[in-house]
């Protein structure tokens, strides 16, 4: 089982567009957290997601490099703050391509830490790889509709 889940997408709008997109709550509603999201942007500040069918995550922010870098610690499951055994990293990595757009990598990473039996982390790192997936291909295609 890995320990981190990557995922890349290349997106058709300039580096400064795309980190609006991933860190104001409006947008993050639109191609992440459906039901809610409300972000403190800078180190120490929480990072909360909404979805009405899994129910509220939390984080905590560890580092901020407009526009190019996000980290934060992540609670594993609703309604928890992330904590050792219970938490995993992401880091949201931006740069800019030579056509003028952007790369966007996230990078979930702490899974063999979890207190999880080995079975219950394969699951969960299931569960990450398509959500982050399915979540970068939703915000590549809200860059197309809403231009700067």
């Amino acid at each position: 089982m890995p320990d981190d889940v990557r995922r890349e997408v290349e997106i058709a709008a300039p580096v400064e567009r795309v980190w609006e997109l991933v860190t104001r709550p409006e947008n993050v509603r639109v191609w992440w957290a459906f039901d809610g999201a409300a972000i403190d942007l800078r180190p120490g500040g929480s990072i909360v997601h909404h979805w009405s069918e899994h129910g509220t995550y939390r984080g905590v922010i560890e580092k901020v490099e407009p526009p190019y870098r996000l980290t934060y610690r992540y609670a594993r499951a609703p309604d928890s703050e992330p904590e050792p055994g219970r938490q995993t990293h992401v880091a949201i990595e931006l740069w800019a391509t030579a056509e003028g757009g952007t790369t966007v990598r996230v990078t979930e990473s702490g899974f063999a830490a979890l207190a999880m039996t080995d079975e219950e982390k394969a699951a969960h790192v299931r569960v990450v790889e398509d959500g982050w997936g399915g979540g970068l291909t939703t915000l590549a295609d809200l860059a197309r509709k809403q231009p700067a």
